[in-house]
């Protein structure tokens, strides 16, 4: 879906929209979780490792920031 590459050429507004995305599917997928069988149970870990990609280069552009 987005690699490394791709995500970290996204702007600041185009990552953080990325990342409501991502946990929004991942609370609708918690959810369809409790009430019933996922039919694809790889699809919550592809989203938290999607959210915590995106705030590692959050991270890493704030840090850079406060250096200059």
């Amino acid at each position: 879906m987005n690699t490394n590459t791709e995500l970290r050429e996204m702007s600041d507004e185009q990552l953080q929209a990325t990342a409501n995305e991502a946990a929004q599917s991942l609370f609708l997928l918690r959810f369809q979780s409790q009430s019933e069988r996922l039919n694809t149970p790889t699809e919550m870990r592809k989203n938290r490792r999607l959210i915590a990609r995106i705030k590692t280069i959050q991270s890493e552009r704030t840090k850079a920031a406060e250096k200059v």
